[in-house]
């Protein structure tokens, strides 16, 4: 199997390299920080010096970055106001982040200028689904591309949705993520409520998870909370970023989001509390 290029370690990035690595695929890395570089070396990779060593020996990059001046930051060699650095040429590139979908569409543009390929396949999921193979992607770019990028998708996720092109993939993750921050942000609210009249935490967890409402997510997160365990699988300032982005998307669109401009603000308060880096469900500590 040919080499592939993996941009970006972070909570996500590093457990869904991972998997590619156990998978048997090879893997040439790069990261800012070389502490999250060095589980994917005893894995096998290689860890690469500079973004353009990576596209030097792969066909296939993809890149796991926070967010569009990221990208932008990689993929035009450290000058974000320039073009696509020529090394984009013959090459496929993979976004799995999340960025606006009006962003990808100009990166997609701008790598094809450069004689590159663009496709975005953002998941829907956190760290546990990363660590577990069970993300689902929302894949979308050329027909012959996104046929190419799907079997190497595998070992990260249980599902590869085809979304039309590009910006589809980034737009049907806003939708999701709509129901995601409403979910988790009204369980942590129901967690507050509860706190407050004195109820047990644990027999609310078990009403919850035994009935219709429960879920994967639901019950992940239930578990954090009874345990006050805000380590985090999505981080509150991740979140807040995904509001501000369908809130932009949707005002784009000339729509409301009510739900999502509530759940904004709140994790905005949290942000600015210094609970950026906790888990999402940490937020209730804004609602206290």
């Amino acid at each position: 199997m040919s080499p592939v290029g993996f941009v970006g370690l972070g909570i996500m990035g590093r457990p869904m390299a991972l998997r590619l690595a156990a998978a048997g695929t090879p893997l040439v890395l790069w990261n800012r920080s070389a502490d999250a570089l060095r589980a994917l070396t005893d894995a096998g990779a290689r860890a690469a010096a500079s973004v353009a060593d990576v596209f030097a020996a792969c066909d296939t990059v993809i890149v796991m970055l926070r967010n569009a001046d990221a990208v932008d930051d990689v993929l035009r060699d450290g000058d974000p106001a320039g073009p696509v650095a020529p090394f984009v040429a013959g090459r496929t590139v993979v976004n799995m982040g999340t960025v606006a979908p009006e962003a990808s569409a100009r990166i997609a543009r701008d790598v094809e200028a450069a004689g590159g390929t663009y496709v975005e396949a953002p998941v829907s999921g956190s760290r546990r689904p990363a660590e577990q193979g069970e993300l689902v992607a929302m894949i979308a770019g050329p027909t012959d591309a996104v046929a190419a990028v799907t079997p190497l998708l595998a070992p990260m996720c249980a599902r590869v949705v085809p979304c039309g092109a590009v910006p589809g993939g980034l737009t049907m993750k806003l939708a999701v993520n709509v129901f995601l921050i409403a979910t988790v942000t009204g369980l942590a609210e129901t967690f507050h409520f509860a706190d407050t009249h004195g109820l047990d935490r644990e027999t609310l967890r078990d009403v919850l998870d035994s009935g219709q409402m429960s879920s994967p997510i639901s019950r992940v997160k239930t578990a954090k909370l009874v345990a006050d365990d805000l380590a985090p699988q999505a981080a509150i300032s991740d979140v807040l970023m995904n509001a501000e982005l369908i809130r932009d998307a949707a005002r784009a669109a000339g729509i409301r989001v009510p739900l999502t401009d509530a759940g904004r603000e709140l994790y905005a308060e949290a942000v600015d509390r210094g609970d950026g880096g906790l888990d999402m469900v940490g937020v209730v500590r804004a609602f206290r």
